[in-house]
């Protein structure tokens, strides 16, 4: 099948949510090929503990994509411990560079519970306004349904989840079955 008949993969919303110095990083559970549910039950947020120091992800994209970009990040995350921003931007120069990862296809939103980064294959690393970020096929609508929730006196878990439940209610690509890491400095 050429690749324009293909239907390709969708699904995954992440968020990342910063408040009161607690980041929560959440994403639904949701594969689909085309119009076709394939999985609800992907765990889509990962934590990684690399020289003891957590650092907790969410991918979008191809899975097989989104860990080899984690193993890559635990190995930069290795060589600098506690540097979280130093690690993702060597990732992303790396992503955009080598030849083999420039084809990888799929965004991670990473967080070491003081700061929130969005790192994609252009090789950009971007700290989010507003304390959130979201990414995936209905990251627009947690986005704005977390910015609109940001108003309230939730904290960060409930901002997260109440944005994950709009973004599922509007985005066919994306359901309840939350996983859902909280990580502070």
């Amino acid at each position: 099948m050429a690749d324009d008949q293909f239907p390709g993969w969708h699904g995954t919303t992440i968020i990342g949510v910063k408040r009161g110095g607690t980041v929560v990083i959440a994403g639904d559970g949701q594969v689909s090929l085309g119009q076709t549910v394939i999985k609800g039950t992907a765990r889509k947020v990962r934590r990684l503990s690399p020289g003891g120091h957590d650092v907790v992800c969410g991918f979008a994209g191809s899975t097989a994509d989104a860990f080899t970009l984690l193993e890559r990040l635990e190995t930069k995350l290795e060589a600098t411990p506690g540097q979280l921003q130093r690690a993702a931007v060597e990732l992303a120069k790396d992503w955009r560079t080598d030849k083999y990862l420039q084809k990888l296809e799929a965004m991670l939103i990473v967080s070491d519970g003081a700061e929130i980064y969005v790192i994609t294959g252009a090789g950009d690393v971007l700290e989010p306004e507003h304390n959130v970020a979201a990414i995936g096929s209905g990251g627009n609508f947690a986005l704005a349904a977390a910015r609109g929730l940001m108003e309230t006196d939730l904290d960060a878990e409930q901002i997260a989840r109440k944005a994950m439940v709009i973004a599922a209610d509007i985005c066919v690509y994306t359901n309840g079955n939350l996983t859902v890491e909280t990580i502070s400095k």
